[in-house]
């Protein structure tokens, strides 16, 4: 069980929001594609958008202080920064498949330490940051 103490970590709460939105992906991957029919690729396509935009609502009313910048603006930064998230995910996977010629479970294992930590500084310095002026205020 996690403390309420710890809850005052943005990188915890940030780690919840994950395990959560990769609950969400593959409960809509496996929903779409066996009780739909729907292909594979197209299901998880899906998947990704609904996860993409549950982890952008709970990042930004809780993981992260309200930094006063618009939603559209802060959507399109987190948009971004998940798509270079799936595109590092993607080269990650084929290097170590393709050029290091190791097996896909190890780069999946480095891709999901790797991906997060990434989206996790961007999230929280760029999209989310609390702008210099309003931190002296709060100080």
């Amino acid at each position: 069980m996690i403390r309420r103490s710890y809850l005052k970590y943005p990188i915890i709460k940030y780690g919840i929001v994950g395990l959560l939105g990769t609950g969400i992906h593959v409960g809509v991957l496996v929903l779409l594609v066996e009780l739909f029919t729907v292909p594979a690729v197209t299901a998880t396509t899906i998947g990704f958008v609904v996860t993409l935009l549950v982890s952008y609502v709970l990042n930004r009313n809780w993981t992260f202080e309200p930094t006063g910048e618009g939603s559209r603006t802060q959507f399109l930064k987190y948009l971004l920064v998940c798509t270079c998230g799936m595109l590092l995910n993607a080269a990650l996977m084929y290097v170590t498949i393709h050029w290091i010629g190791w097996s896909y479970l190890i780069g999946e294992v480095l891709t999901t330490i790797i991906v997060p930590v990434h989206n996790y500084f961007w999230n929280r310095y760029w999209i989310f940051s609390v702008p210099q002026q309003r931190q002296k205020e709060v100080s």
